[in-house]
């Protein structure tokens, strides 16, 4: 069981920035590759970004290549996003979710474990 808890969301003009943190906890924590996926209103969780415990190599979605970093810090557990040059289409709630497996998914099915997610709100 691992436990996921989000922090660092919040309201922003377009073209600020944000750092989003996810603590990981519970039995192996430091063995999951880590995640960020976001969830608009009306629109389904889709994936941000994800770094492998095992590697650390990321992947990114074409929408926020450039602009986002996913970075890990794995004597704390911690996985961070961070955003700049938001848009106003980077509104979602943020979610970190957590996947056993040591290749980076993509797909919302295929992490086992999830946070209880972050607003991140951005204004034009």
């Amino acid at each position: 069981q691992v436990q996921l808890v989000e922090s660092g969301g919040g309201l922003v003009q377009a073209g600020g920035s944000l750092r989003l943190s996810c603590a990981a906890s519970g039995r192996f924590a430091s063995m999951y590759t880590l995640g960020w996926f976001r969830q608009a209103p009306g629109k389904e969780r889709e994936f941000v970004a994800a770094t492998s415990w095992m590697d650390s190599s990321t992947d990114y979605a074409d929408s926020v290549k450039g602009r986002f970093t996913i970075s890990r810090d794995n004597a704390k557990n911690t996985v961070y996003l961070q955003m700049n040059s938001l848009k106003p289409e980077d509104t979602a709630v943020y979610y970190c979710a957590a996947d056993r497996s040591t290749a980076i998914k993509t797909f919302v099915h295929d992490y086992d474990y999830w946070g209880q997610g972050t607003q991140v709100t951005v204004s034009s």
